[in-house]
Protein backbone atom coordinates (compact mmCIF):
# COMPACT_ATOMS: atom_id res chain seq x y z
CA UNK A 1 0.00 0.00 0.00
CA UNK A 2 1.48 3.35 -1.03
CA UNK A 3 1.30 5.59 2.07
CA UNK A 4 0.46 9.55 1.33
CA UNK A 5 2.59 12.34 2.44
CA UNK A 6 1.29 13.26 5.66
CA UNK A 7 0.84 17.21 5.71
CA UNK A 8 2.60 18.19 9.28
CA UNK A 9 0.99 21.50 10.69
CA UNK A 10 3.01 21.07 13.94
CA UNK A 11 6.40 21.64 12.22
CA UNK A 12 5.34 24.06 9.77
CA UNK A 13 3.38 25.83 12.23
CA UNK A 14 7.32 26.15 13.83
CA UNK A 15 8.36 27.67 11.17
CA UNK A 16 6.14 30.05 10.88
CA UNK A 17 6.19 30.91 14.72
CA UNK A 18 9.95 31.23 14.19
CA UNK A 19 9.69 33.56 11.84
CA UNK A 20 6.80 35.55 14.08
CA UNK A 21 8.98 35.53 16.83
CA UNK A 22 12.02 37.15 15.04
CA UNK A 23 9.46 40.08 13.76
CA UNK A 24 8.05 40.82 16.89
CA UNK A 25 11.41 41.08 18.62
CA UNK A 26 12.30 43.55 15.78
CA UNK A 27 9.22 45.81 16.42
CA UNK A 28 9.89 45.61 19.87
CA UNK A 29 13.22 46.98 19.04
CA UNK A 30 11.94 49.52 16.53
CA UNK A 31 9.01 50.68 18.59
CA UNK A 32 9.71 50.15 22.03
CA UNK A 33 5.98 48.15 21.67
CA UNK A 34 5.09 44.47 21.72
CA UNK A 35 2.30 43.23 19.85
CA UNK A 36 -0.75 43.65 22.19
CA UNK A 37 -3.45 40.77 22.15
CA UNK A 38 -7.09 40.55 23.96
CA UNK A 39 -9.30 37.81 24.27
CA UNK A 40 -12.71 37.20 25.22
CA UNK A 41 -14.14 34.45 26.62
CA UNK A 42 -17.71 34.28 27.80
CA UNK A 43 -19.04 31.27 29.33
CA UNK A 44 -17.57 27.79 30.48
CA UNK A 45 -17.54 25.95 27.45
CA UNK A 46 -14.61 23.33 27.88
CA UNK A 47 -13.55 23.49 24.03
CA UNK A 48 -13.51 27.30 24.09
CA UNK A 49 -11.64 27.23 27.32
CA UNK A 50 -8.88 24.91 26.21
CA UNK A 51 -8.10 27.24 23.13
CA UNK A 52 -8.55 30.40 25.20
CA UNK A 53 -5.41 28.98 27.53
CA UNK A 54 -3.42 27.69 24.31
CA UNK A 55 -3.46 30.90 22.63
CA UNK A 56 -2.56 32.98 25.67
CA UNK A 57 0.14 30.64 26.02
CA UNK A 58 1.72 31.05 22.64
CA UNK A 59 1.26 34.86 22.94
CA UNK A 60 2.66 34.70 25.84
CA UNK A 61 5.80 32.69 24.73
CA UNK A 62 6.38 34.82 21.64
CA UNK A 63 6.90 37.91 23.97
CA UNK A 64 3.35 39.44 22.95
CA UNK A 65 1.16 41.30 25.57
CA UNK A 66 -1.49 39.28 26.05
CA UNK A 67 -4.59 40.16 28.06
CA UNK A 68 -7.32 37.28 28.78
CA UNK A 69 -10.80 38.50 29.88
CA UNK A 70 -12.79 35.90 31.07
CA UNK A 71 -16.84 36.25 31.49
CA UNK A 72 -19.47 34.37 33.16
CA UNK A 73 -22.29 33.12 31.11
CA UNK A 74 -24.62 35.60 32.48
CA UNK A 75 -22.81 38.44 31.32
CA UNK A 76 -25.48 40.51 29.34
CA UNK A 77 -25.13 41.85 25.59
CA UNK A 78 -24.37 45.86 26.70
CA UNK A 79 -21.43 44.70 29.40
CA UNK A 80 -19.73 42.75 26.52
CA UNK A 81 -20.09 45.58 23.82
CA UNK A 82 -18.77 48.52 26.57
CA UNK A 83 -15.88 45.72 27.52
CA UNK A 84 -14.82 45.87 23.37
CA UNK A 85 -15.10 49.47 23.28
CA UNK A 86 -12.37 49.60 25.90
CA UNK A 87 -10.43 47.17 24.31
CA UNK A 88 -11.10 49.80 20.69
CA UNK A 89 -9.45 52.66 22.37
CA UNK A 90 -6.63 50.90 24.22
CA UNK A 91 -3.05 51.67 22.34
CA UNK A 92 -1.41 48.95 23.48
CA UNK A 93 -4.02 46.23 22.73
CA UNK A 94 -3.62 45.66 18.50
CA UNK A 95 -5.79 42.14 18.27
CA UNK A 96 -9.03 41.67 19.50
CA UNK A 97 -10.66 37.98 19.45
CA UNK A 98 -13.94 37.37 21.41
CA UNK A 99 -13.87 33.22 21.18
CA UNK A 100 -17.05 31.76 19.37
CA UNK A 101 -19.69 30.80 19.98
CA UNK A 102 -21.09 33.42 22.20
CA UNK A 103 -24.34 32.40 24.55
CA UNK A 104 -27.89 32.30 22.68
CA UNK A 105 -29.01 35.88 24.27
CA UNK A 106 -25.90 37.72 22.57
CA UNK A 107 -25.82 38.93 18.94
CA UNK A 108 -22.64 37.75 17.52
CA UNK A 109 -22.90 39.76 14.48
CA UNK A 110 -23.12 42.40 16.42
CA UNK A 111 -20.32 42.24 18.56
CA UNK A 112 -18.18 41.38 15.61
CA UNK A 113 -19.03 44.32 14.15
CA UNK A 114 -17.79 46.59 16.96
CA UNK A 115 -14.33 45.56 16.70
CA UNK A 116 -12.35 48.02 14.77
CA UNK A 117 -11.41 46.03 11.59
CA UNK A 118 -7.37 46.95 12.21
CA UNK A 119 -7.79 45.04 15.41
CA UNK A 120 -9.82 42.03 13.80
CA UNK A 121 -7.11 39.40 13.97
CA UNK A 122 -10.21 36.62 13.83
CA UNK A 123 -10.93 38.49 10.57
CA UNK A 124 -14.38 38.47 10.53
CA UNK A 125 -15.66 42.38 10.59
CA UNK A 126 -17.65 42.65 7.15
CA UNK A 127 -14.28 45.32 5.92
CA UNK A 128 -12.23 42.47 6.32
CA UNK A 129 -14.85 39.90 4.66
CA UNK A 130 -15.21 42.37 1.58
CA UNK A 131 -11.36 43.22 1.06
CA UNK A 132 -11.04 39.51 1.01
CA UNK A 133 -13.35 39.03 -1.30
CA UNK A 134 -12.55 41.71 -3.63
CA UNK A 135 -9.53 40.35 -4.13
CA UNK A 136 -7.35 42.78 -1.73
CA UNK A 137 -5.95 40.05 0.85
CA UNK A 138 -3.07 42.04 1.40
CA UNK A 139 -4.66 45.16 3.19
CA UNK A 140 -7.06 42.45 5.05
CA UNK A 141 -6.72 40.60 7.59
CA UNK A 142 -7.50 36.90 6.89
CA UNK A 143 -9.67 34.34 8.66
CA UNK A 144 -6.61 32.21 10.70
CA UNK A 145 -8.04 28.55 9.51
CA UNK A 146 -8.19 29.36 5.54
CA UNK A 147 -4.88 31.16 5.96
CA UNK A 148 -3.31 28.18 8.00
CA UNK A 149 -4.60 25.95 5.32
CA UNK A 150 -3.37 28.16 2.39
CA UNK A 151 0.11 28.02 3.96
CA UNK A 152 0.28 24.37 4.04
CA UNK A 153 -0.77 23.46 0.89
CA UNK A 154 1.79 25.99 -1.02
CA UNK A 155 4.56 24.14 1.05
CA UNK A 156 3.29 21.09 -0.38
CA UNK A 157 2.62 21.83 -3.68
CA UNK A 158 4.60 24.38 -4.26
CA UNK A 159 3.94 28.54 -4.30
CA UNK A 160 2.34 28.24 -7.85
CA UNK A 161 -1.30 26.77 -7.55
CA UNK A 162 -2.72 27.95 -10.58
CA UNK A 163 -5.17 26.19 -12.85
CA UNK A 164 -5.76 23.16 -10.35
CA UNK A 165 -9.42 22.12 -9.46
CA UNK A 166 -10.27 22.48 -5.90
CA UNK A 167 -13.35 21.67 -3.90
CA UNK A 168 -13.97 23.29 -0.50
CA UNK A 169 -17.17 21.23 1.39
CA UNK A 170 -18.71 23.93 3.33
CA UNK A 171 -19.58 27.23 2.96
CA UNK A 172 -19.37 28.27 6.47
CA UNK A 173 -17.96 32.28 7.13
CA UNK A 174 -15.79 30.97 8.96
CA UNK A 175 -13.89 29.02 7.12
CA UNK A 176 -15.61 27.22 3.62
CA UNK A 177 -16.26 31.56 2.46
CA UNK A 178 -12.84 33.08 2.87
CA UNK A 179 -10.87 30.06 2.09
CA UNK A 180 -12.75 29.98 -1.75
CA UNK A 181 -11.73 33.65 -1.61
CA UNK A 182 -7.68 33.01 -1.08
CA UNK A 183 -8.28 29.54 -3.89
CA UNK A 184 -9.46 31.94 -6.17
CA UNK A 185 -6.85 34.85 -5.56
CA UNK A 186 -4.52 31.86 -6.41
CA UNK A 187 -5.97 31.23 -9.88
CA UNK A 188 -7.43 27.52 -9.09
CA UNK A 189 -11.08 26.96 -10.33
CA UNK A 190 -13.22 26.42 -6.89
CA UNK A 191 -15.80 24.97 -6.63
CA UNK A 192 -17.93 25.32 -3.00
CA UNK A 193 -20.12 22.18 -2.37
CA UNK A 194 -22.11 21.48 0.75
CA UNK A 195 -23.60 18.66 2.41
CA UNK A 196 -26.77 19.57 0.02
CA UNK A 197 -25.06 19.53 -2.99
CA UNK A 198 -25.99 17.13 -5.57
CA UNK A 199 -23.49 14.41 -6.46
CA UNK A 200 -21.34 15.10 -3.90
CA UNK A 201 -18.73 12.67 -4.54
CA UNK A 202 -18.54 12.80 -8.28
CA UNK A 203 -18.16 16.60 -7.61
CA UNK A 204 -14.95 15.79 -5.38
CA UNK A 205 -13.36 12.91 -7.62
CA UNK A 206 -13.02 16.22 -9.89
CA UNK A 207 -10.51 17.92 -7.59
CA UNK A 208 -6.56 18.36 -7.15
CA UNK A 209 -7.19 19.93 -3.86
CA UNK A 210 -9.70 19.16 -0.96
CA UNK A 211 -10.72 21.11 1.87
CA UNK A 212 -12.96 19.79 4.17
CA UNK A 213 -14.69 21.86 6.37
CA UNK A 214 -18.22 20.44 6.77
CA UNK A 215 -18.41 19.81 10.40
CA UNK A 216 -19.74 15.79 10.27
CA UNK A 217 -17.05 13.22 10.93
CA UNK A 218 -15.37 11.28 8.62
CA UNK A 219 -18.37 12.25 5.71
CA UNK A 220 -15.96 12.22 2.99
CA UNK A 221 -15.28 8.77 2.02
CA UNK A 222 -11.60 7.51 0.67
CA UNK A 223 -13.50 6.75 -2.89
CA UNK A 224 -14.46 10.01 -3.42
CA UNK A 225 -11.07 11.73 -3.96
CA UNK A 226 -9.25 10.44 -7.07
CA UNK A 227 -5.65 9.62 -6.80
CA UNK A 228 -2.94 11.99 -6.08
CA UNK A 229 -5.68 14.87 -4.99
CA UNK A 230 -4.17 16.56 -2.02
CA UNK A 231 -6.27 16.83 1.56
CA UNK A 232 -6.72 19.44 3.66
CA UNK A 233 -9.16 18.45 6.75
CA UNK A 234 -10.16 20.99 8.91
CA UNK A 235 -12.82 18.72 11.06
CA UNK A 236 -12.41 17.93 14.67
CA UNK A 237 -14.90 15.86 15.54
CA UNK A 238 -15.01 13.62 18.74
CA UNK A 239 -16.57 10.04 18.12
CA UNK A 240 -16.94 7.52 21.12
CA UNK A 241 -13.76 5.32 21.27
CA UNK A 242 -14.77 1.94 24.08
CA UNK A 243 -11.81 0.41 22.94
CA UNK A 244 -9.25 2.85 24.91
CA UNK A 245 -11.85 2.11 28.30
CA UNK A 246 -14.98 3.24 29.10
CA UNK A 247 -16.53 7.09 28.30
CA UNK A 248 -13.20 7.30 26.12
CA UNK A 249 -13.32 9.41 22.58
CA UNK A 250 -11.50 9.53 19.66
CA UNK A 251 -10.46 12.78 17.24
CA UNK A 252 -11.03 12.30 13.49
CA UNK A 253 -11.87 14.78 10.85
CA UNK A 254 -14.33 15.38 8.08
CA UNK A 255 -12.52 12.83 5.18
CA UNK A 256 -12.13 8.93 6.11
CA UNK A 257 -8.15 8.59 6.39
CA UNK A 258 -8.12 5.41 6.45
CA UNK A 259 -9.77 4.77 3.21
CA UNK A 260 -8.15 7.84 1.59
CA UNK A 261 -4.14 6.00 2.59
CA UNK A 262 -3.89 4.02 -0.57
CA UNK A 263 -4.00 6.56 -3.14
CA UNK A 264 -4.34 10.26 -2.35
CA UNK A 265 -1.10 12.27 -2.58
CA UNK A 266 -0.97 13.95 0.19
CA UNK A 267 -3.15 14.76 3.85
CA UNK A 268 -3.12 16.57 6.69
CA UNK A 269 -3.92 14.35 10.28
CA UNK A 270 -6.27 14.58 12.45
CA UNK A 271 -5.17 15.90 15.08
CA UNK A 272 -2.07 17.43 14.42
CA UNK A 273 -2.91 18.97 10.67
CA UNK A 274 -4.93 22.65 10.70
CA UNK A 275 -5.32 22.94 14.51
CA UNK A 276 -1.34 24.30 14.69
CA UNK A 277 -1.84 26.38 11.79
CA UNK A 278 -4.93 27.91 13.05
CA UNK A 279 -3.37 29.14 16.39
CA UNK A 280 0.10 30.23 14.94
CA UNK A 281 -1.71 32.27 12.01
CA UNK A 282 -4.04 34.36 14.76
CA UNK A 283 -0.37 35.55 16.29
CA UNK A 284 0.98 36.20 12.76
CA UNK A 285 -2.21 38.85 12.32
CA UNK A 286 -1.89 40.28 15.92
CA UNK A 287 1.78 40.79 14.85
CA UNK A 288 0.07 42.27 11.15
CA UNK A 289 -2.66 44.44 13.28
CA UNK A 290 0.11 45.77 15.42
CA UNK A 291 2.82 47.08 12.48
CA UNK A 292 -0.06 49.25 10.91
CA UNK A 293 -1.00 50.66 14.04
CA UNK A 294 2.32 51.41 14.92
CA UNK A 295 3.13 53.16 11.66
CA UNK A 296 3.64 50.81 9.48
CA UNK A 297 0.24 50.73 7.40
CA UNK A 298 1.42 49.76 4.29
CA UNK A 299 2.92 46.63 5.58
CA UNK A 300 1.73 43.23 3.89
CA UNK A 301 0.50 39.88 6.02
CA UNK A 302 4.28 38.76 6.60
CA UNK A 303 2.54 35.52 4.75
Amino acid sequence: MTQPTLIDGKAIAATVRDEIGRRASELLASTGKRPGLAVVLVGEDPASEVYVRSKDRTANELGFHSVKHTLPASTGESHLLELIGTLNDDPDIHGILVQLPLPSHIDESKVLRLIKPEKDVDGFHPVNVGLLTSGEKDHALIPCTPHGSLILLKRTLGSDLSGLNAVVVGRSNIVGKPMASLLLQESCTVTVAHSRTKDLPDVIRAADIVVAAVGRPEMIRGDWIKRGATVIDVGINRLPAPEKGEGKTRLVGDVAFRECQSHVGAITPVPGGVGPMTIVMLMANTLTAARRQLGFPEDKPIF
